[in-house]
């Protein structure tokens, strides 16, 4: 296959809609994370104050939970993707918009809540993009499922990195407030909620699935009254069936090795990115040599080889894909150990952050396109929640233990990384036991 042909993949007025909604979805990280402690920090609340806040954050974790109403519930507007996108778009921009009016030394728990409810609305956009990004390519465009994932890995991280500079950048410009600042992110947000109206409901025909469901639950309740078996039935398609299909479809040995090896997959670098600004500042870097580089350079990075990534996957597959990232991940964590050795050396440092950009942005890629080959499209949103959910839950479970590991290694941080990097392997080899499903999967993909 030419370079052409795999760029051709990319001209897709589709993808433009997805690059969007990828924006959308990280850019709501900036609201609740590092703009809210800014805030917080420049009120003058303690490190650790600041530092609970961060609890909000597990709401990703969990959004598995709600999934499946979002694939059962059709809101009376612009479909059932659309609806739930920008409803939660406008939801979020409203809570910044009331945040902007705040005094936050009077009014902290409100302020809390708010962050609360913008992780809620977040995690429940991210629902239905992920499920919009699986409906909208055909089961026989492999090559668009491909580039869908790395336009949706460089949008999110132009939301988080690229839009999530702007309010550093003007906070310090004469006459403007942080309240000033929410204000302006809520515009930004309400400004791609109006982009989201001009994007192409996904046409999914899922009654016939659903009925037959349906009607298998209400035939295992028909003792009960016919209302109560009509609302055992309903609520058994919206909250079992995604997962028994899931299990069904696949058998409970691959299924449960699918779900292995995404919750092992990302493990080391999970543990590597939950200590790595710590050890930047022990290793002797400035917090400018830290921004420069470990931010700024990593969102440009992390962009060019997301669409990278993406071309690879169609010109190698998706397995190919994953094995390389997850063996280049282990090779950048390695890195980060010769970083411990050598000391702060800027060019160093560099070579790291494209190095591990790279492995990140791939082994992104890679992973959203194995899960959405993965998930059926009647209940894509349910299977997608779940599945993701577990990489998510492998980072803020056991990543937490990482400042523990480092305490007990005696802050050697050489041996840490090297660690970090053997974590890797347990994933690995998951996916090779993977590899002919991923293969055959790949392969119905393309004959439908």
């Amino acid at each position: 296959m030419s370079l052409l042909q795999l760029l051709n993949a990319y001209r897709d007025r589709r993808l433009l809609s997805i690059f969007l909604f990828g924006i959308s979805s990280g850019f709501p990280f900036v609201m609740i994370g590092s703009v809210m402690s800014a805030w917080l920090s420049d009120e003058g609340l303690s490190r650790a104050s600041i530092g609970l806040f961060g609890i909000i954050f597990n709401v990703y974790a969990f959004n598995f939970l709600w999934s499946p109403l979002l694939d059962r519930l059709r809101l009376p507007w612009l479909g059932q993707r659309r609806g739930w996108i920008v409803t939660m778009q406008l939801a979020i921009a409203g809570c910044c918009m009331y945040m902007s009016t705040l005094d936050v030394q009077n009014a902290l728990y409100t302020m809390a809540l708010l962050g609360l409810l913008i992780a809620i609305f977040s995690a429940t956009q991210d629902i239905a993009i992920d499920a919009y990004r699986i409906d909208i390519i055909a089961d026989n465009e492999k090559d668009k499922l491909s580039a869908a994932s790395s336009l949706a890995t460089a949008g999110w991280w132009t939301g988080y990195g690229g839009l999530g500079a702007l309010p550093f950048v003007i906070a310090d410009l004469p006459g403007w407030s942080w309240s000033d600042i929410y204000l302006l992110l809520a515009g930004i947000m309400a400004s791609i909620a109006v982009f989201t109206l001009l994007a192409k409901e996904p046409d999914i025909d899922r009654a016939a699935l659903v009925q037959q469901a349906q009607a298998r639950y209400a035939q295992a309740t028909k003792g009960a009254s016919t209302a109560l078996s009509g609302l055992i039935a309903w609520l058994a398609v919206a909250l079992i069936e995604p997962f028994r299909e899931f299990f069904s479809r696949n058998g409970v040995r691959l299924a449960l090795s699918i779900l292995a090896f995404i919750f092992l997959f990302k493990l080391g670098e999970a543990f590597l990115g939950r200590m790595s600004i710590v050890f930047y500042k022990e290793v002797g870097f400035s917090n400018t040599d830290i921004g420069y580089y470990s931010k700024l350079l990593n969102w440009w990075v992390t962009i060019i080889f997301s669409v990278i990534g993406g071309l690879m996957n169609i010109r190698y597959g998706i397995y190919r894909g994953l094995f390389i990232a997850g063996l280049a991940m282990a090779a950048s964590n390695l890195m980060f150990a010769w970083i411990a050795e050598v000391g702060p050396s800027k060019g160093l440092f560099a070579a790291t952050i494209i190095v591990d950009g790279f492995t990140s942005a791939w082994s992104t890629v890679a992973m959203v396109a194995f899960i959405s080959l993965m998930c059926n499209r009647t209940f894509s949103a349910s299977q997608y929640a779940l599945m993701a959910s577990l990489s998510v839950a492998g980072k803020n479970t056991l990543a937490t233990s990482s400042g523990w590991i480092v305490d007990s290694l005696n802050g050697n941080w050489s041996l840490f990384f090297i660690l970090t990097a053997v974590m890797v392997t347990p994933g690995l080899l998951f996916l090779r036991t993977l590899r002919q499903d991923i293969a055959i999967a790949e392969k119905n993909a393309a004959k439908m």
